[in-house]
């Protein structure tokens, strides 16, 4: 089935019941992987400052909104640089994207360096000149968004409290060896990308993570609470499988003809007559095979299968 044992034990926990250290790492440890801003900002006296924040997500296209948060220590509640510079200097910042080959310089410039020091030259990373704000943004970066800083929001004055700062975004620079062709955006298979997790760990998306899901907004699924019984309580299909089967429109169903037409097929023949003499047997290995074909992307074929079970 694919909802939880009801057997399965879980640890509750009531914010402020643990130090804040402890709470900190229960919290992003399951809020992962997040995406990192490697955020390039700049003084009044002209000094840059470059840290890498994971409280971090784009909110809107348009206008083009980036927010990140650099939050409160939670050791001693101080604030970092990157905070000052946006809020009480010049609100102005670069909002660079790290890919893997850059990672461990990108960690390298989270160190707590007093505030003089320059990130780009401790990292070993270029400064590139920005079209339209005064902070540079790392040449080394496959992505970067120039941004203007319209607002910055305090949501906790305790250790760990949060700052959001909210971007929009006036230029952006995409490294054009990770895009596909057209206008048709970034590359997953190119854009070697990175995001943080808990503690000391990182996650890297490389083709061999990848998958797809089709999006159900492109269609009325008719919903896991629609599919025949003996599919929906299925002990061999799993929530994804269900949840792929359930994506599918009304009108998609393959008819009973369809179904009884694909008798012909030769596993699905091969199945039907090895198994004939056992119908019990018979109903779970075309589940499983329903459910193999199904996840080698073939829905229509799986649904046929699957209703062949029924029989």
């Amino acid at each position: 089935m694919p909802t939880p044992a009801p057997t399965a034990s879980f640890r509750t926990i009531t914010p402020g019941t643990l130090k804040g250290p402890e709470w900190h790492q229960f919290m992003l440890g399951a809020v992962a992987p997040r995406p990192i801003a490697f955020v390039s900002t700049i003084d009044r006296e002209g000094n840059v400052n470059l840290s890498p924040f994971s409280f971090f997500n784009v909110f809107s296209s348009n206008p083009a909104t980036l927010i990140f948060s650099p939050a409160n220590r939670v050791r001693d509640n101080t604030q970092k640089h990157t905070l000052y510079n946006v809020r009480d200097e010049v609100p102005e910042c670069v909002i660079n994207i790290c890919d893997y080959p850059l990672v461990e310089q990108m960690s390298l410039a989270s160190t707590e360096y007093e505030r003089s020091v320059n990130e780009f030259k401790k990292a070993g990373l270029t400064e590139l000149k920005s079209d339209m704000v005064r902070p540079p943004r790392v040449a080394e970066c496959p992505v970067s968004f120039e941004c203007v800083v319209e607002q910055v929001i305090a949501i906790g004055n305790e250790h760990g409290g949060g700052n959001l700062v909210v971007c929009r975004v006036v230029q952006s620079h995409f490294r054009e060896d990770i895009l596909l062709p057209g206008n048709a955006g970034v590359d997953p298979h190119k854009f070697d990308a990175v995001a943080r997790l808990g503690g000391d760990w990182y996650s890297r998306v490389i083709p061999e993570s990848l998958f797809e899901v089709p999006k159900p907004n492109r269609n009325k699924g008719i919903g896991i609470d629609q599919l025949p019984e003996h599919i929906r309580l299925s002990d061999v299909l799993t929530g994804n499988n269900l949840g792929r089967l359930g994506n599918i429109e009304q009108q998609a169903l393959p008819s009973p003809e369809a179904v009884a037409a694909f008798r012909e097929d030769p596993l699905v023949a091969y199945t039907l007559n090895k198994y004939r003499d056992n119908p019990t047997e018979l109903r779970q290995q075309l589940m499983l095979l329903g459910k193999n074909i199904l996840e080698e992307g073939r829905l229509e074929e799986a649904w046929k299968v699957l209703l062949l079970a029924a029989e």
